[in-house]
């Protein structure tokens, strides 16, 4: 069945879904985009800024508060870093004031360039410069995960060499954030799809370095898209990664979109985390399957019936 015509017509445990549990109705103007879904998640599903651009507008405090009528308890910026310092300021106050969490945002990520796996002492000084500016962004904004990426991986190095070397960088990171709540969280990416070539791939492989770091700021971000394509073995793998695991990205597969747009049963994933007791933010890190504002609304249903676990 077309995605489209799921939206319009499927009841998934007893929930119709016929738009966004009447978040949308036909109120004109601006009226509509105040329209409210008070009942919260069960989970900290945090959209981007920008994903409700269409309902909300493009200031990114009015999409903040579009968010939260709809439910959502966080949110995530990747481009945070980015940002003013004003406006990282302004953000963090608001989602302050309604009670929000904020998701990772993106620290080091160079897709490009042999940086944790070398010896390279440029290198070196180029990741102590980044955390010492994510410091910064910790100080603003009370963010509490930073994400990191080793880089690519180097063809003429031992593999085992390239490990020992990141376990270094990590611990180096770690050390200077440790004095502060803000907590470094590796991302393994797929070398399939997305991106060939890195050096950081799978849950064990992260779990693996994590252990010889030995540090309590450098943890896991799992991204359950990734993973899929990578290993699968989604829920056994959480399991066994658990003590590291501080965040979570989804994005179904094939497709990077929404729950329900794929293979992975996101309902199941959800539950499984809730009843292990997270309650970490969960980062909407996809596209949409429908453009536009009926895409947006699309979305948000489709949170609501991956969420509808305990239903």
């Amino acid at each position: 069945m077309k995605r489209r015509n799921f939206i319009k017509n499927a009841t998934v445990g007893g929930i119709a879904i016929t738009g966004v549990t009447g978040a949308f109705s036909s109120v004109a103007g601006a009226a509509e985009n105040k329209a409210s879904n008070r009942a919260k998640f069960n989970l900290k599903y945090a959209p981007s800024l920008n994903a409700f651009r269409e309902h909300a507008g493009d200031d990114p405090i009015d999409q903040i508060r579009f968010m939260n009528d709809q439910g959502f308890r966080a949110i995530f910026d990747n481009g945070l870093m980015n940002k003013e310092p004003a406006l990282q300021e302004k953000i963090a106050n608001e989602l302050s004031r309604l009670g929000m969490d904020l998701g990772p945002f993106v620290l080091y990520a160079d897709f490009n360039t042999k940086s944790m796996v070398t010896r390279d002492p440029e290198m070196m000084d180029m990741l102590r410069e980044r955390m010492r500016m994510g410091l910064e962004v910790h100080k603003r904004t009370g963010v509490k995960t930073a994400l990191v990426v080793p880089g690519q991986y180097d063809e003429r190095l031992h593999w085992d060499y390239q490990t020992a070397n990141v376990i270094d960088s990590m611990r180096m990171c770690s050390e200077i954030v440790e004095n502060s709540d803000m907590v470094l969280v590796m991302e393994p990416l797929n070398g399939l799809i997305n991106h060939p070539g890195l050096f950081l791939t799978t849950i064990p492989q992260t779990y693996m370095i994590c252990k010889a770091v030995e540090h309590s700021h450098c943890r896991i971000v799992n991204d359950i898209y990734h993973q899929q394509i990578t290993e699968g073995n989604l829920i056994p793998n959480i399991d066994m990664a658990w003590d590291y695991i501080a965040a979570f990205h989804v994005g179904d597969h094939p497709g990077r979109r929404e729950p329900g747009t794929g293979e992975i049963n996101y309902r199941n994933i959800f539950n499984h985390i809730y009843n292990k007791g997270y309650d970490g933010v969960i980062c909407a890190e996809h596209g949409r399957s429908i453009s536009g504002k009926e895409g947006e609304a699309a979305m948000i249903e489709a949170y609501r019936v991956a969420d509808s676990f305990l239903v």
